[in-house]
C-alpha cells in the first residue's frame, strides 16, 4: 500500500508537487468507487462538514481537507456552493493553515452571515509544539461577497478556559435575540469527561463564559466533539459526537456515535438543555455516520449533512488516494417526540428511466432488477412478511449491502462485507411489529444512504464492490407482497 506523506506543506505548487498532484488525479480517475452526486475530495481526505450557512443567495459548505492523500494530514477548509443543496461547484481550498494559530491545522467550526456583505467565520485551529503537544485556538475569518476570505488579526479571539485541556474544538455559532453564543466541545481537566462549553458575546469581540451546558447526567466518554443545537419544529435538538461513551449507557456499534437529544426547552444563558423525558438516541444506525453539522434555513427549515466516514477508520479507496465524502442533504423533523429525517425533495430532479411494480412473490423464489449504482429505490412491504432485499450483488448473490426484514415480529438488519476480510458485520433496529415497511434506498456506486418508515431510522454506510455488482435482488422466504419504485439518478459530477 502507498505510504502518503504527512509532512508536505501547503505552498505554491511548484514542478515536483505539480507532478505529484498530476499523477494522483490519474490514480483517483481510474477508481470504481467516485460517486454520481455527493460532494467527495478532489484528492485525498475529506472528513467534517463545516461553515455549512446560506450566504449571498447561495448555499455555502466547506469540509476539512487534506489534499496529498488519504491521512489526516495539515487540514484546510475546501469551499463548494449551491444553488439547489443538489448541485454543487467546488471553489478550491478557501482557509489554509498559515498563521500562528492554526499552523498545524483548520480544524471544525461553523459560519454565520452577519449582513448581505460578510460571512463570519468561527473555527478551530491546531497547534503543535515542538514537543508535540497540542493546543487548540478558536479563531475568526471573514468572507465577503466576493469569496475572499480574510483572518482576524486579533486572533484567537475566545480562550480557552482553565478547567479545560487542550482537547477544546469545533464552535457552532449561533445568533438570538439574546445576543451571540459558541458551543465548543470540551475535556473537563477535573475528570478529562466529555463536556460542551458555552459561551456569550453582544458585539462578537468580547465572550463570556457561561460554563458547561447541563444536559445529561451521563458521563459523556472523554471527549464531546461537534455539538450542533438547533430549533427543530419549536423543539431544541442537540446534536453532538461523544468520544468514550460508555456501552451502558447507549448501544453503539461504531468506535464513535453521532447522537442526538430532543430538548423541551434550551436556556443559554444559564447553560442548560432540558432533555427530561428524552433519551441520548443514535443519529443514524449505519455504519459510517459522524460530525453532522446543521442549519436553520431562512425559511425556517431546519438542515443537516454528515461526514460518511468514522475516525481512525482506513477504506479500500485509501490506496487509491483518496478517502471519504459528504451525505446528502437531509430535513429534520420532530413528531410525537421522535427524530425524522428525510431526502430533499429537490432531489426528484435528478430522477429518470422510471419503472413501477406492485407484485406478489411466491416462498423462496427472488426477483431481480437491474441496477445502474446510482439510483432511488422506493419499496413497500406488507405487513407481516419476511424476506431480504439485495443490492449491488449479482446473479450468484455476491455480497454487497443486504437488508433482511420482517414485518411481523418488527425487526429490520442491514449486512455489508468487512472491507478487509469475508466476514460480515451488521446493524439491526427495531420496528412496531405487524406494520408496512417502507423503505427509501439512494445508492450512489460506494454510498448507500436508507430512509425507514418516513425517515424514523436512517442507515448511512460506504458499499465497496465490482463495477459489475449492480443487480437488486428481492428474495421471499415466504408469500411477499410489494410496492416498488425505480429511478435512475443522473450524475451531476462536473
Amino acid at each position: 500500500m502507498t505510504k502518503w506523506s504527512t509532512e508536505l506543506k501547503y505552498q505554491p505548487y511548484n514542478k515536483w508537487s505539480a507532478t505529484y498532484m498530476t499523477n494522483l488525479k490519474k490514480r483517483i480517475s481510474n477508481s470504481n468507487h467516485r460517486l454520481a452526486w455527493h460532494i467527495q475530495p478532489p484528492t485525498g481526505l475529506l472528513n467534517d462538514p463545516n461553515g455549512f450557512s446560506y450566504f449571498n443567495h447561495e448555499w455555502h459548505l466547506f469540509y476539512q481537507y487534506y489534499p496529498y492523500g488519504p491521512v489526516h494530514g495539515l487540514k484546510s477548509w475546501y469551499h463548494v456552493t449551491s444553488k439547489d443543496l443538489i448541485h454543487w461547484e467546488s471553489h478550491g481550498i478557501a482557509l489554509y493553515p498559515d498563521t500562528p494559530y492554526d499552523s498545524q491545522g483548520v480544524y471544525s467550526g461553523s459560519a454565520l452571515p452577519l449582513n448581505d456583505r460578510n460571512l463570519l467565520i468561527m473555527y478551530t485551529g491546531n497547534v503543535r509544539d515542538q514537543a508535540g503537544h497540542r493546543q487548540s485556538y478558536q479563531n475568526y475569518a471573514l468572507m465577503s461577497a466576493k469569496g475572499t476570505i480574510t483572518k482576524e488579526r486579533h486572533n484567537p479571539i475566545i480562550q480557552r478556559p482553565d478547567n479545560v485541556t487542550e482537547h477544546f474544538r469545533d464552535p457552532q455559532l449561533i445568533q438570538t435575540e439574546h445576543g451571540y453564543y459558541a458551543l465548543l466541545g470540551a475535556q473537563r481537566r477535573r475528570d478529562l469527561s466529555g463536556q460542551i462549553n458555552v459561551f456569550k458575546s453582544t458585539n462578537l469581540h468580547h465572550w463570556e463564559n457561561l460554563g458547561f451546558l447541563n444536559f445529561t447526567d451521563i458521563r459523556m466518554g472523554y471527549m464531546i466533539e461537534c455539538p450542533n443545537l438547533i430549533q427543530v419544529d419549536g423543539q431544541p435538538l442537540l446534536i453532538f459526537c461523544p468520544q468514550g461513551l460508555s456501552q451502558k449507557d447507549l448501544a453503539y456499534d461504531n468506535n464513535y456515535p453521532n447522537t442526538y437529544l430532543i430538548g423541551n426547552h434550551a436556556d443559554l444563558d444559564q447553560a442548560n438543555f432540558d432533555a427530561v423525558g428524552h433519551q441520548l438516541t443514535l443519529l443514524d444506525e449505519g455504519f459510517d455516520c459522524y460530525a453532522t453539522q446543521v442549519l436553520k434555513t431562512p425559511d425556517g427549515r431546519a438542515l443537516a449533512i454528515t461526514w460518511v466516514g468514522l475516525p481512525d477508520m482506513h477504506y479500500p479507496t485509501d490506496k487509491e488516494g483518496w478517502s471519504n465524502c459528504l451525505s446528502m442533504v437531509k430535513e429534520l423533523h420532530i413528531k410525537n417526540g421522535k427524530l425524522y429525517q428525510m431526502p430533499l425533495v429537490a432531489l426528484s430532479q435528478l430522477r429518470q428511466n422510471h419503472q413501477h411494480h406492485v407484485k406478489t412473490m411466491m416462498a423462496n423464489t427472488s426477483q431481480a432488477l437491474i441496477g445502474s449504482n446510482s439510483y432511488e429505490l422506493q419499496l413497500t412491504i406488507s405487513a407481516d412478511q419476511q424476506g431480504q432485499l439485495k443490492l449491488m450483488t449479482n446473479q450468484e448473490g455476491k455480497l454487497g449491502l443486504t437488508l433482511k426484514f420482517d414485518t411481523k415480529s418488527g425487526q429490520l438488519t442491514v449486512q455489508r462485507q468487512c472491507f478487509t476480510q469475508t466476514s460480515t458485520e451488521q446493524r439491526t433496529v427495531s420496528l412496531t411489529s405487524n406494520k408496512t415497511l417502507k423503505l427509501r434506498i439512494f445508492v450512489d456506486h460506494s454510498l448507500v444512504e436508507i430512509f425507514v418508515n418516513n425517515g424514523e431510522r436512517v442507515f448511512t454506510q460506504r458499499v465497496f464492490v465490482a463495477p459489475e455488482q449492480t443487480l437488486i435482488k428481492l428474495v421471499s422466504t415466504q408469500q411477499l407482497t410489494y410496492n416498488s419504485d425505480y429511478w435512475d439518478l443522473q450524475s451531476t459530477v462536473k
